[in-house]
């Protein structure tokens, strides 16, 4: 089997694509991989050349919720389909929306992991059909998802917010995201009291602010995510370090995946304070690192983590707070969560298991016969 997949190296997306393409490869398909966004650095993209049976072509065509995407549509949507029929691929697995409508006889798979309207929805602006991003955003994406076979998403709740912000996918199916638990370190010896989590201080969906808010009774690192679109030639100090009360509070620059290896397996406690969590990547990082899970009380973190996870009211930094106390003066309470993301993180957000259900789902699409919704 041959799956031509597209994403951009800008945002989330990105990591997802690496470790569903690492996976393919591994059961031995071919894989087209083509980038949009923005040229990738080379640490981005140094895994691909490991891969065999994996070619890669980058681009700099704009992500359709970038300025400028609207004007290189008619481009970008050329070279795809030009792509297409010299590669020719059994699979389309698409990484963004606008593409779903691409004129090509191939079944087309567009993964939903996050866009500004669905994010507008979730942080509480109300979604109006063409939102701030114009006519033409609204438009494209909503021809893609009806025009595209099938649209997946991590999460029940993101295919619901797709629905309401802009139409019904002809099939829709939840194919849990995966990573490979043989990459994180488990089995530390030893766990600092400390409190991990990743995202932007500034950033609304994200809510970082939330564990700042409030004097903490234990350490608190912030390791600072990439913004959507790159910030040229602006320096960042990486790692800043204060005291809000009692507990410190480092802010680390962006990590190397090892470091963030490193940095799962030190810390007890993972925060995850966002409001908007269309993928949850770094949640099932860190429970595959035995850290226990705090998380905001919404619907695709409840998904995701079912009673694996303490939850602490709806964006509430007092609550945040007292629940990390709890965490903190209950080390036995801290281990049992701990133990339970874990179990939970391997028994469904595994590589292989994403793996498995995308392979159901592309047999099925060339098949052209229907089955049930994969990992509901």
């Amino acid at each position: 089997m041959h799956v031509l997949v597209t994403a951009d190296t800008v945002t989330p997306g990105w990591s997802y694509t690496r470790e569903l393409v690492t996976g393919l490869a591994a059961r031995g398909l071919q894989v087209t991989l083509v980038s949009f966004g923005e040229l990738p650095l080379p640490e981005q993209v140094s895994w691909i050349g490991s891969l065999h049976g994996v070619s890669y072509i980058p681009t700099a065509f704009r992500v359709e919720w970038m300025q400028d995407a609207e004007a290189q549509f008619q481009e970008s949507s050329s070279f795809l389909a030009g792509l297409v029929r010299d590669v020719k691929p059994d699979v389309l697995q698409l990484g963004q929306f606008c593409y779903g409508d691409l004129p090509v006889e191939v079944p087309r798979v567009i993964f939903a992991h996050g866009d500004p309207k669905t994010r507008a929805l979730a942080i509480g602006l109300r979604p109006q059909p063409r939102l701030c991003l114009g006519r033409w955003y609204g438009d494209r994406i909503e021809s893609g998802i009806m025009a595209a076979d099938a649209v997946v998403a991590s999460t029940g709740w993101m295919l619901q917010a797709v629905r309401a912000c802009y139409a019904a996918p002809r099939r829709q199916v939840v194919i849990r995201p995966g990573r490979n638990p043989m990459l994180y370190h488990s089995r530390a010896t030893k766990k600092e009291d400390r409190v991990l989590t990743v995202g932007r201080m500034q950033d609304a969906a994200q809510q970082v602010a939330l564990l700042t808010d409030r004097a903490q009774v234990l350490p608190v690192c912030i390791v600072w995510r990439e913004p959507l679109t790159p910030v040229r030639n602006i320096p960042i100090r990486a790692d800043v370090q204060t005291t809000i009360g009692r507990a410190p509070v480092a802010m680390r620059g962006p990590q190397s995946d090892g470091q963030m290896r490193a940095q799962y397996g030190r810390c007890s406690i993972y925060a995850a304070p966002a409001r908007y969590e269309p993928l949850g990547l770094a949640t099932i990082e860190a429970a595959l690192s035995r850290c226990a899970i705090v998380a905001n009380d919404i619907p695709s973190l409840r998904e995701m983590w079912g009673e694996a996870a303490l939850y602490f009211a709806a964006n509430d930094a007092d609550s945040l707070y007292q629940t990390l106390r709890k965490l903190h003066d209950d080390p036995e309470l801290r281990h049992g969560y701990a133990e339970r993301a874990y179990l939970r993180a391997r028994a469904r957000f595994t590589t292989k298991n994403m793996v498995d259900d995308y392979l159901v789902l592309y047999r099925s699409l060339m098949s052209g016969a229907p089955s049930a919704d994969a990992a509901a």
